[in-house]
């Protein structure tokens, strides 16, 4: 089973992409966690440039790397309450024509990590509502780290390694379902 995992920040030693190097090495057997990388290839999402068999190839890249994964994992960070742009706008590539979208009935999760107090909650709910937007499975389990700061990377806290695996289970159980409906 192929997971992909998305990291909505592009920064070099970002707290989601550790987050989600940290679930790629949790990963139950079976599941493959591929992370993506490219995001900062995407151009700003622009109806005009979004033609059927004409797409940017970074967009190709992406709905290929979405259509081959059985599940998608998102880590984000929040800016201002909310998602980050870059995420946001490859999200908004892959949800048109919303009835091809490589999301769609696909199980999905978010978790967070965030140097506020709150762990990125809000970041988290938005693109959770995003992800059922376009017609995503969102599943309920979640992950969200307050004051991400405050942890050694590639030491991730017992309880954190539970949690992160407890949403790989349910992510692969989804995931083993929708497949199993398919066969």
């Amino acid at each position: 089973m192929r997971l992909l995992a998305i990291s909505g920040s592009l920064r070099a030693a970002s707290h989601n992409s550790e987050l989600l190097r940290s679930a790629a090495a949790l990963a139950p057997a079976g599941v493959k966690v591929d992370i993506y990388k490219g995001l900062e290839e995407i151009p700003p999402y622009d109806e005009d440039d979004d033609v059927a068999g004409n797409q940017p190839p970074a967009v190709v890249r992406l709905k290929q790397a979405l259509n081959s994964a059985d599940a998608v994992l998102i880590a984000t960070p929040e800016y201002n309450a909310s998602i980050p742009g870059v995420l946001k706008n490859a999200l908004d590539w892959v949800s048109r024509p919303i009835a091809e979208s490589p999301v769609r009935y696909k199980p999905a999760a978010v978790i967070s990590a965030s140097t506020s107090m709150f762990g990125g909650v809000w970041a988290a709910a938005e693109t959770r509502k995003v992800l059922g937007a376009l017609g995503a499975r969102v599943l309920e389990q979640t992950v969200t780290i307050p004051q991400a700061h405050t942890l050694v990377p590639g030491e991730s806290p017992p309880q954190l390694d539970q949690q992160l695996i407890a949403v790989l289970e349910a992510l692969g159980t989804a995931a083993q379902t929708r497949l199993d409906r398919a066969a």
